[in-house]
């Protein structure tokens, strides 16, 4: 394995997190000749020493000359930005998976130097491994596909999994990121083509968390799929059989979770895009008994409380006052009722503090319009935020979201609905009309095609005095005489690593509601006021391992206050006990990997 090296140095651009003084120590593999040079885990291309090609038997089998991590690096970047100018004019779609693909290859061929340039070029980056890219990649992926990453589990596998975990070639797994496929971000049904997403949220884990690469895995539990496009394409990869329902599918995850912990019983496994009925079921059937999330489910309704918090600020309002914030969401699956369900949860946590009776004024509307105690088979997880009639000013169930913003004329107008365009010229004019002295609109749904608005549309039909959020990345909009309108991207970026990473180093046996709150009201406290005045909500996602070490740390303090800490590896329950919050920050900072060449020694 390699060695952890960690220091922070600055850049032009962020913080770095590496020491140009520190000697890596040995790393010992069982492989030699080709085979090394077949494993990204320790190619390092042309960056042998001789030493060590005369050790491990790669003499004759590299050019002569030997290249420094450092010539490596650069000449990847300067392959980048060549394939970046020679795409210049074509369609989107294929600059980006260009883009995709030349990252692939050297994620499949040398996999510390591609964290290197994920870790120092994240800002660049996170678009192409993740949001918005990575959707464009599930759609195409059976045609993509070269060779295999992570670990499949089919229904075909049914009585198999117990000993078929035991075929990942790693001793440890710390992180696991697995989907079912059927709701893939804002696109339906990939099937197991959704196997990308995993992959994507992994190497998310490893750039802004620090998260070993070799104790991850990305997991594709392929039941079947419902759409027929895929089971009519000869290339598609996965299961031709519709998916299975009921207590058929639940058996095939419940076999997998108890494989899981039966192998690596202290790994963290996180729930990715899996359709709302069965992201709610799995969540409440599991979260008792395992260390699991669902990011769909809480890792968005984390980033989103924190950006309703942050709009708090930036009206000049403590974020106590976030049960007096009128709040209409848009979209009433597991994100929307996620966000619900957190916003209620920080009421109850910041009434407990001060006595205060939590009440709220959250309005949920759904493709049929405002959700009222009127409405006709009203699914239960909406129930609890559907509304009485004489508490809605006269709007009538089914109200569409004009009607409802028109007269709620809300503090914060919240998109999760899966629907691009859904917030049109009318409704925006209307949220201009807000009585919030800084209205708040998200338009949070990906990937960009998928936004509610585009920010250039809501800053000319809403005003200049919003505060934007969206969930892929835009551009800041320029409002002329010198004036930015502030694009934030509420990413789940900005949580999810410090949320497992958090779960980690503390040893916590499950992930509480306070744990995943203590994350939002971290990042909601991240950004200084002069920021959340000029209506930046969000940090760069160039410091990303800063925010990540804070949101972390917050998780671990909740852990070991909730009595849920068990600890990590040499940092035993007291030491964490004694830890202070500084303390905690460096504790997370310094378990953080970083990618380094070290010297390989072979083990006969």
């Amino acid at each position: 394995m390699r060695r952890v090296v960690r220091s922070v140095a600055a850049n032009h651009r962020h913080t770095r997190w590496f020491s140009t003084a520190a000697i890596p120590g040995p790393c010992i593999v069982q492989k030699r000749g080709a085979d090394i040079l077949h494993d990204p885990w320790f190619n390092k291309d042309t960056g042998f020493p001789l030493t060590e090609r005369d050790r491990l038997g790669l003499r004759g089998l590299l050019p002569p000359r030997i290249v420094s991590f450092e010539q490596q690096y650069a000449r990847f970047m300067e392959s980048y930005r060549s394939l970046e100018k020679n795409t210049e004019g074509q369609p989107d779609h294929a600059v980006a998976l260009a883009k995709w693909r030349i990252l692939n290859r050297l994620h499949d061929r040398n996999e510390t130097l591609y964290y290197r340039v994920l870790i120092d070029n994240i800002e660049d980056f996170a678009p192409i491994i993740y949001t918005p890219t990575v959707g464009l990649v599930c759609q195409n992926y059976s045609g993509l596909f070269r060779r295999p990453r992570g670990m499949y589990f089919s229904a075909k596998d049914k009585g198999e999994m117990m000993s078929m975990i035991y075929n990942w070639p790693a001793q440890s797994v710390d992180m696991i990121v697995i989907t079912d496929g059927s709701r893939i971000l804002g696109l339906g049904d990939l099937g197991v083509q959704g196997i990308g997403i995993p992959i994507g949220k992994l190497d998310v884990y490893v750039a802004a968390a620090g998260m070993n690469p070799q104790r991850v895995l990305p997991v594709m539990l392929d039941v079947g799929t419902s759409n027929q496009e895929l089971l009519k394409n000869p290339l598609y990869l996965g299961l031709r059989q519709p998916r299975l329902e009921g207590e058929e599918y639940l058996a095939i995850v419940d076999e997998f979770m108890e494989a899981v912990r039966t192998r690596w019983p202290k790994a963290i496994v996180q729930f990715e895009d899996f359709q709302m009925k069965w992201a709610f079921e799995t969540l409440e059937r599991y979260r008792k008994k395992f260390c699991m999330f669902n990011d769909d489910i809480q890792g968005t309704a984390g980033v989103a409380l924190a950006g309703i918090l942050g709009a708090l600020r930036a009206q000049g309002r403590p974020m106590t006052d976030l049960m007096r914030q009128k709040v209409v969401v848009v979209g009433a699956g597991s994100a929307g009722l996620g966000v619900l369900n957190m916003a209620v949860q920080a009421i109850s946590r910041m009434a407990g503090a001060n006595g205060v009776c939590p009440k709220h004024q959250f309005y949920l509307i759904d493709k049929d319009g405002l959700i009222t105690k009127e409405r006709k088979n009203l699914d239960p997880s909406a129930a609890p935020f559907a509304r009485h009639p004489e508490e809605t000013d006269g709007l009538k169930e089914g109200a569409n979201i004009v009607e409802v913003v028109r007269k709620l004329k809300p503090d914060v107008l919240l998109g999760l609905s899966g629907r691009g365009g859904i917030f049109n010229e009318e409704v925006l004019k209307a949220m201009g009309e807000s009585d919030s002295p800084r209205p708040a609109i998200f338009a949070m749904s990906n990937p960009t095609l998928n936004a509610e608005c585009t920010p250039a549309e809501a800053f000319k039909y809403a005003g200049e005095n919003i505060v934007f959020a969206s969930g892929s990345p835009f551009q800041n909009v320029d409002l002329g005489n010198g004036k930015v309108g502030h694009v934030n991207q509420a990413n789940n970026m900005y949580l999810f690593p410090g949320i497992g990473l958090g779960a980690l180093l503390s040893g916590a046996r499950l992930i509480t509601d306070d744990m995943l709150q203590a994350a939002a009201e971290c990042l909601a406290s991240y950004m200084t006021d002069k920021e959340i005045s000029e209506g930046v909500l969000y940090p760069s996602i160039g410091s990303i391992r800063e925010i990540t070490a804070e949101v972390g740390a917050a998780v671990v303090r909740e852990a070991v206050a909730g009595g849920l800490a068990e600890g990590h590896r040499d940092v035993g329950l007291k030491e964490l006990r004694c830890m202070s919050k500084e303390e905690t920050v460096e504790y997370v900072k310094r378990s953080m990997w970083f990618p380094i060449y070290s010297p390989l020694v072979h083990s006969k």
